[in-house]
């Protein structure tokens, strides 16, 4: 009986372990820099490009993403998506899905950018707070999105979260924030403020949760097992 309180014991200590800093969050970019290499992300000839593309990743993988920018081809310009009609739109981006949704997203995407002449280096001209207020005013985005706007396309120091950051920090023994908001300043509080490391970061956290770090993990050569608490069995 003694037996078993101990190990219900242990195994109650186990879960609720956690890190109490995110003093080393460089140490978890730098063991995935080496292991990935820059990523390069996002993947877009132009700004423009970039916005399109994080509307219509919502709720979708990127392979549907990249069937949605092809079949738009040279239509993937400010000027077309703000004068075509909504259902023309929408039957381009289909492979999206959420195709009627995501088409009047991206109209009002370019409503919102041609304050600025659909000019990006107008639009990087105003603060990293006042592009986001605006961004967030939006109907169809929230925090991810705009995020992903403001740092890969309007180079402004944001750093992304998403469900793939969540497990891959949790999964290291961090304890998150519940708030989207406040996980995000947490991030930006312990790492370089500098536009590379923070698109090349969240770039590595999506390979990683693709490579290792999946539902069911694949623990096996994972180059942050070192020093993952989940693989030391310190948290489940």
């Amino acid at each position: 009986m003694a037996a078993r309180q101990n190990d219900q014991a242990e195994i109650k200590q186990k879960v609720t372990c956690k890190r109490e800093t995110f003093e080393d969050l460089m140490d978890v970019y730098q063991l995935l820099l080496e292991a990935y290499g820059p990523r390069h992300w996002w993947p877009a000839e132009t700004p423009f490009e970039m916005m399109v593309g994080a509307i219509l990743t919502q709720n979708t993988t990127w392979v549907n993403v990249e069937k949605a920018i092809r079949n738009m081809g040279k239509r993937l310009t400010s000027d077309y998506i703000a004068a075509a009609p909504l259902e023309e739109l929408g039957e381009l981006i289909r492979s999206s899905g959420y195709f009627r949704q995501k088409a009047q997203r991206l109209k009002n995407l370019t409503e919102w950018y041609a304050q600025y002449t659909y000019d990006i280096e107008k639009a990087r001209a105003r603060k990293g707070e006042a592009l986001r207020a605006e961004l967030l005013a939006i109907k169809g985005i929230g925090p991810e999105t705009a995020d992903s706007i403001l740092l890969y396309a309007l180079d402004k120091l944001f750093f992304v979260i998403d469900a793939y950051t969540r497990r891959i920090l949790e999964r290291l023994g961090y304890t998150l924030p519940q708030t989207y908001d406040e996980l995000r300043m947490v991030i930006e509080q312990n790492i370089l403020a500098d536009l590379t490391v923070y698109q090349e970061f969240h770039a590595l956290l999506v390979e990683h949760a693709k490579r290792h770090c999946t539902k069911e993990p694949r623990c096996c050569a994972c180059p942050v097992e070192g020093i993952c608490w989940y693989r030391q069995g310190k948290v489940t």
